[in-house]
C-alpha cells in the first residue's frame, strides 16, 4: 500500500508534535520503570536460545539417566519450556521413572496418576495408550513417532509433560505452570529447587523476552521516548493473566493492554480490537516499529478487514500479547509466523492522537 500525500503530512506533523511533546512535557517525561536501563542482563544471556542452551551441572549429569536427560532436552527445546524443569518435575514424581511405586510402570497409583511424569489418565486422554488418530482432549503424546501415546512411555510422556507446563504459563510464569500440573506450593517449591540444582547457572531461567533484564535493548530500540514509555507499560504487564474484557492492573484481554499502555503516557484511543483496527494509519508490512499494533483475523465474526486479535509491536517481528485464557499469561511472542496476520496499523498518527499531543503540549 503506498502512502497517500495527506498520510505522509501526518506522518511528518506527528513528528514534529511528538518532538516538542517529549522535550517539553514533564508528564511524558516522567521516569520509566525502575528495571528499563538498569544495567540489563548479561548479553549472552538475552540471546535467543539462551535457555534451552543452558548446561547440565554435575548433579544432573550424575542423577538424571543419560536417555531422559536427551528426552527432557529434546521435547523442550520442541515445546519452548526449560529442560532442567521438566528434569524436575520427572525427579519429583518418579525419580526418572525408577520408582517401583504403584502406576509408574503400570496401572495408577491412589489418584489414578501414572507413567513416569505422572498424569492423571483422565488428562492423558482417557485411557494409557491411545491411537493419536483417535479424538481426544487430553495431553496424550506421540514423542518417538510410533502413532500411539502412551503414559509409560518415557518419549511420550515427557512430551505431554511439556505441552501441559506450555499451555499453564511455562517458560515465562513457571510456578504458575507447575501449580496448575500438581495443585501445592510446597511441590512448586520442591520441584524448582531441583531444577536449579540440575542447571550449572544453578537457576530456572526465562526466555530473554520473558526477562526484565533484557528489556534495555528492545525500549531503547524505540522510535523517541514516548513510545519507550507505552513499551515499558506493556512490558511490566507480562505474567499477568488473559481475561475477557480486562483492563488491569491484574488482567488484560488482547486490546485491553493496549488501550491502557497508551493511556497510562495520557492518550486515549479505542478500547476494543474492532475499534482499534480502523483507528490507526495503515502502515506497509516491513514498516512496522515498535508502538505500532499488529492484526489477526482470529475469533469469532472476523473477517480479512474486521480482524479479531491484536498485539503490541516491540521490535521487529516481536510484540506483547494478550492472547487467549488458555494461551498462558501475557508475554512477548513473534507475530511473523501468523499465518493469520491481517496487517499493521499506527494509532500515533491518527488526527485526535495529534489532537491529544498538542492539547497537552498546551498544558504546560
Amino acid at each position: 500500500m503506498k502512502a497517500s500525500p495527506s498520510r505522509i503530512a501526518v506522518a511528518i506533523g506527528v513528528a514534529a508534535v511528538l518532538l516538542l511533546v517529549i522535550v517539553m512535557s514533564p508528564m511524558l517525561m516522567t521516569s520509566i520503570p525502575s528495571f528499563i536501563g538498569s544495567g540489563g542482563g548479561d548479553p549472552a544471556d538475552c540471546k535467543p536460545g539462551a535457555v534451552q542452551g543452558e548446561e547440565v551441572s554435575d548433579t544432573g549429569v550424575s542423577d538424571i539417566p543419560e536417555r531422559m536427560l536427551e528426552l527432557y532436552k529434546k521435547h523442550g527445546e520442541k515445546i519452548g519450556v526449560q529442560w532442567n524443569v521438566l528434569a524436575a518435575v520427572g525427579k519429583r514424581e518418579t525419580d526418572h521413572g525408577r520408582s517401583d511405586l504403584p502406576g509408574v510402570k503400570s496401572g495408577t497409583n491412589y489418584a489414578g496418576a501414572a507413567g513416569p511424569m505422572q498424569f492423571l489418565i483422565s488428562t492423558w486422554g482417557g485411557k494409557a495408550q491411545l491411537s493419536m488418530s483417535e479424538e481426544f482432549n487430553g495431553y496424550a503424546s506421540d514423542g518417538d513417532g510410533d502413532g500411539i501415546g502412551d503414559v509409560y512411555n518415557p518419549a511420550d510422556a515427557i512430551l505431554g509433560a511439556a505441552k501441559m507446563l506450555k499451555r499453564n504459563g511455562a517458560p515465562e510464569n513457571v510456578r504458575r505452570a507447575l501449580f496448575v500440573y500438581n495443585r501445592a506450593w510446597w511441590y512448586v517449591d520442591q520441584v524448582m529447587e531441583i531444577a536449579g540444582k540440575y542447571a550449572k547457572s544453578g537457576e530456572v531461567k526465562v526466555p530473554p523476552e520473558a526477562d526484565p533484564l533484557c528489556d534495555e535493548p528492545i525500549v531503547a530500540g524505540a522510535p523517541n521516548d514516548l513510545v519507550k514509555r507505552i513499551l515499558a507499560y506493556a512490558l511490566a504487564q507480562r505474567g499477568k493473566p488473559y481475561l475477557w474484557g480486562g483492563t488491569g492492573p491484574d488482567a488484560f484481554d488482547c486490546s485491553g493492554i493496549i488501550y491502557m499502555a497508551y493511556q497510562s503516557v495520557g492518550l486515549s484511543i479505542p478500547r476494543t480490537t474492532f475499534t482499534q483496527w480502523p483507528f490507526g494509519v495503515r502502515i506497509n508490512p516491513g514498516q512496522e516499529q515498535p508502538g505500532d499494533l499488529v492484526f489477526f483475523n482470529a475469533g469469532p465474526g472476523t473477517g480479512p478487514d474486521n480482524p479479531g486479535h491484536v498485539g503490541l509491536v516491540v521490535s521487529k517481528g516481536k510484540m506483547v500479547e494478550a492472547r487467549c485464557r488458555l494461551c498462558g499469561p501475557i508475554k512477548v511472542t513473534t507475530y511473523d509466523d501468523r499465518t493469520s496476520l491481517v496487517g499493521f496499523t499506527r494509532p500515533l498518527m491518527n488526527p485526535d492522537v495529534l489532537e491529544q499531543l498538542k492539547k497537552l503540549q498546551n498544558t504546560l
